[in-house]
């Protein structure tokens, strides 16, 4: 359970970075009150992974999710550059994350 849940968090990290934007420096009520209940409910998220998840695996996966899902978002819905290099540096995100959560179940880490 806390894999799903902090897999969740991240998710919530891309939908509060989306309202964010959106706010328009927070003078936008509604985009700004789903940011702030988005940032409230993904660290509650986080929290409740890191009693289960070590803090390093759990904040990389966390942020891993957020950092890709955001970039890939700018890209599809923002316009943002999605050239070759950029790609490769979100692959390269995905790597990461995917070897730490392999290293903590390798380890005798609770699985997914």
């Amino acid at each position: 359970m806390p894999w799903v849940v902090l897999v969740t968090a991240g998710l919530i990290e891309i939908v509060y970075m989306a309202a964010l934007e959106k706010s328009d420096t927070f003078t936008r009520l509604w985009p700004t009150v789903i940011f702030v209940v988005g940032v409230v409910g993904s660290m509650a998220g986080v929290a409740y992974a890191i009693r289960s998840i070590p803090l390093g695996t759990a904040y990389a996966v966390w942020v891993g999710i957020g950092a890709v899902g955001t970039a890939l978002y700018g890209m599809l819905f923002l316009r943002e550059p999605a050239g070759l290099a950029r790609l490769g540096c979100i692959l390269l995100i995905l790597v990461g994350v995917v070897g730490l959560n392999l290293l903590h179940n390798a380890s005798g880490g609770e699985t997914a």
